[in-house]
């Protein structure tokens, strides 16, 4: 291990998270921004926003995104030499304001949030990763790897640094309308210490990455450009899926990424 990716290493112990990694040349981002347009042009933006899910199995592009080497060798700084990369899904926050909607928001007008008929804008309420992966035996790691810069205005992540340490905190379902989270649920604002929260912005082609208990969230997109990044999570090959009868949940596009798997708690994987 590098002096660089040890310090890294020390850094996200203390933190929960990493950001503005580079990862992307130009030539491999310009690749992939237009493999992505045309999953769009086949499918649709409705869909795209959040629907392509473990598509790392049907697109060799994407499955290269996932072991690309600059990846990789931040997450085996973290999680070690052997690791199962266990989910991915890409998340596109379009623009679904107006020129004047946007003016007349930060103008201090009300913002849309679903009542009297204003438009809800999607956004991802204060969570934890850990809460619905069903994972122990090892921590899981997140990436998100930007394919446009993601800004404050576009809703980039925001984490509360040092939230991993804290354990699991409390879900409820959210109230607030717009939640892209699957299952709708949010950390209560009491518990959250928004106060001293952190942006993470990217340039495209950079990644972020964060502990599976660290508390994130990320705003409603308000500009006028789209923010779409890969979300990847890898786990070492220790961690094991648990039973919950209550939320059954099926990990069945695992890979092993780097390593080897001498525990085979994922047995349909692939390599």
């Amino acid at each position: 291990m590098t002096t660089s990716t040890n310090n890294q290493r020390e850094v996200y112990n203390q933190q929960g998270f990493l950001s503005a990694l580079p990862v992307l040349n130009h030539t491999e981002l310009k690749e992939a921004r237009h493999a992505f347009s045309e999953l769009e042009g086949e499918f649709g933006e409705e869909y795209t926003q959040y629907s392509l899910h473990n598509v790392h199995l049907q697109y060799p592009w994407v499955m290269g995104l996932t072991k690309h080497p600059r990846v990789l060798e931040v997450v085996e700084a973290v999680l070690g030499p052997d690791v199962i990369l266990l989910d991915s899904r890409f998340i596109c926050k379009y623009p679904t304001l107006k020129a004047a909607d946007i003016q007349e928001n930060e103008g201090g007008g009300s913002k849309p949030d679903g009542k009297d008929g204003e438009k809800v804008l999607p956004y991802v309420a204060w969570h934890q990763d850990m809460r619905y992966w069903g994972i122990a035996g090892g921590p899981v790691l997140s990436v998100w790897l930007a394919l446009d810069d993601s800004r404050k205005e576009n809703g980039a992540l925001q984490v509360i640094p040092g939230s991993h340490c804290l354990g699991m905190l409390p879900h409820r379902q959210a109230t607030r309308p717009g939640n892209m989270l699957s299952v709708n649920q949010e950390i209560p604002e009491e518990l959250v210490q928004a106060e001293e929260a952190v942006f993470c912005p990217l340039l495209a082609g950079q990644m972020s990455i964060h502990d599976g208990f660290l508390v994130h969230a990320s705003d409603a997109n308000t500009s006028q450009r789209r923010r779409c990044g890969l979300v990847i999570r890898y786990v070492p090959t220790c961690a094991y899926p648990t039973e919950d009868p209550d939320r059954p949940r099926k990990f069945q596009a695992t890979v092993l990424a780097c390593g080897d798997d001498q525990f085979n708690h994922f047995s349909n994987k692939s390599t």
